[in-house]
């Protein structure tokens, strides 16, 4: 049976972490968007608050082993596509020689936490073992069979859930409030009907894969 890994690393000690910025402001977020059952690399999307840039410079560039390519700046982020060679990695290397994929991640500037799936929990077991041998200091913070397919974290996308995080951490659903959506919309850096809409959607996906019996 599949595993869904949740993992922690510390974000300058690992080679993709080094080549993202981050800032603060804001989570970058990375999720999957095509499979790799034709052997070619995993494509991810990559949304980046900073915007990428350090005094109108672009701080992303390809390398050997990796590709960023820039496919919309709005004000709220900008949206790349990016694909790595496992090998250029030790981390992502490990990953791929026991059979685990990156689904999703999200990176600070102090650590990204990374969804990754293993066809089974033997497999992931020798990943840990290896993992023990890294440079990289590798965090195993949860372990999840994955139910109809939502992973770790029950289908909700990196912006869903960083949005119903902080609006618990801020009290939006305590009685009374101690905040409101717009200030969750400052705290986000969006609209006040986009924190809205993804608390909603959040709350319905939630619900959906956690909460419901799958044959409903």
């Amino acid at each position: 049976m599949a595993v869904i890994v949740e993992l922690r690393i510390p974000t300058h000690q690992f080679e993709l972490g080094r080549r993202i910025p981050t800032r603060s402001g804001g989570p970058t977020e990375l999720e999957r968007v095509n499979g790799v059952e034709d052997g070619s690399a995993p494509v991810f999307s990559l949304s980046d608050l900073a915007d990428g840039r350090l005094d109108g410079r672009d701080q992303f560039a390809d390398a050997e082993g990796y590709r960023f390519e820039l496919v919309d700046v709005s004000e709220d982020c900008s949206l790349r596509l990016v694909s790595w060679d496992p090998e250029v990695d030790p981390f992502f290397g490990l990953l791929a020689e026991h059979g685990g994929s990156i689904r999703r991640g999200t990176g600070t500037p102090e650590a990204w936490t990374f969804e990754a799936e293993f066809p089974s929990h033997d497999d992931f077991s020798t990943f840990r073992s290896g993992a023990e041998d890294l440079d990289t200091p590798v965090e195993i913070e949860r372990v999840y069979n994955p139910t109809a397919g939502t992973g770790a974290w029950y289908g909700l996308t990196p912006r869903q859930r960083r949005t119903l995080e902080l609006a618990v951490e801020r009290g939006y659903y305590d009685i009374p409030r101690r905040c409101t959506t717009l200030e969750l919309a400052d705290d986000l850096g969006i609209s006040d009907q986009a924190v809205t809409e993804r608390l909603r959607r959040g709350i319905v996906t939630f619900v959906t894969n956690a909460l419901l019996p799958e044959d409903e």
